[in-house]
């Protein structure tokens, strides 16, 4: 194995790959080769490394291949924000102790509900802000605040190292910013303008944030799983009766810049998006209709008010104000 790993390092992974895809145990011997030249595997192009795990996260079971990857040493090198997640402890009534053992779960929770490989590695990563944002709170135990956003941070690293695709990037930086919030949906009385935030903020890949969302409850208490399922499934049925749906999924105001413009005598900068802005609250807040006519109206009512405001909080470059016509 020494000859055969120095000859293509890419091989260790594959050993790893071919125990987790057929549910062999790699001998002993071999283990400790791999072990002993985990660094030969820098000198491999990231395209194949990323290539042959993206194969174990197809496995039938992942987690088999990505404990592996993490024993014999080969995690550190190839993704070490997720071998960073061995040994820290987070609060044991929800997941596993451990988060890298508990991410693994949910990749295993996950797999069976998906062959789409960025939605298992979604699953992978959707965590990797909880080593850099772990606090140990008196009365609380560890925390992890604001781990979603430090987490969709590092995969524009994570991203430009493994050589992912511009759309895979922006998938999981998506997927790990929102994957907290349908959790605060599924509680009892939350709004329909609640569940539309969500919708927008999630766009087209809204069911797969929530097979992650469902996929991340690892609890071993059954009592605290059956009603975290339920609450999810009150969620999924809000969403499918929220009126528009599909309109929602790829919402943005139906008053475009141009026209803002136009109307407001200004260039292109901030006032533009404030207002835009504006415009989408009020319909995602129910105060005006899903439609051109109703945002043009309430956007010719509340133009002059928001400029007025942006105006005495800004100096005169931040309108960007253009010349009459």
């Amino acid at each position: 194995p020494d000859t055969t790993f120095s000859d293509d390092p890419v091989r260790m992974m594959r050993a790893i790959r071919f125990a987790a895809q057929l549910g062999f145990k790699i001998d002993k011997v071999v283990m400790e080769s791999i072990s002993r030249q985990v660094k030969r595997i820098e000198i491999v192009s990231w395209e194949r490394i990323t290539a042959e795990f993206y194969k174990i996260l197809l496995a039938e079971q992942p987690s088999v291949g990505l404990d592996m990857l993490q024993h014999v040493g080969l995690m550190e090198i190839i993704f070490p924000e997720v071998a960073e997640m061995s040994g820290m402890e987070q609060p044991a009534e929800w997941h596993h102790k451990d988060i890298f053992y508990h991410t693994l779960q949910v990749v295993d929770n996950i797999a069976p509900e998906t062959d789409n490989p960025d939605l298992r590695f979604a699953a992978l990563v959707h965590d990797i802000g909880k080593p850099r944002t772990r606090r140990l709170h008196r009365k609380k135990g560890w925390t992890f605040h604001g781990h979603d956003a430090v987490g969709a941070k590092m995969i524009d690293r994570v991203a430009a190292r493994m050589k992912l695709s511009n759309a895979t990037r922006e998938y999981l930086k998506k997927l790990t910013t929102i994957h907290l919030r349908p959790i605060s949906l599924a509680k009892e009385g939350v709004t329909d303008s609640a569940v539309r935030r969500v919708m927008v903020a999630a766009g087209e890949e809204v069911d797969d944030l929530l097979t992650l969302c469902r996929a991340d409850i690892t609890s071993k208490n059954p009592r605290l799983v059956k009603k975290y399922l339920g609450n999810f499934d009150r969620v999924e049925k809000m969403m499918q009766d929220v009126e528009e749906r599909d309109a929602f999924l790829a919402f943005q105001s139906p008053v475009r810049g141009d026209t803002i413009m136009k109307e407001c005598h200004i260039s292109p900068g901030p006032l533009v998006g404030k207002i835009k802005t504006a415009i989408e609250n009020a319909i995602l807040d129910g105060e005006i209709e899903n439609s051109y006519e109703a945002a043009y109206d309430y956007f010719l009512k509340i133009k002059d008010e928001i400029i007025n405001d942006l105006t005495s909080d800004s100096d005169s470059s931040t309108i960007n104000k253009a010349p009459k016509a």
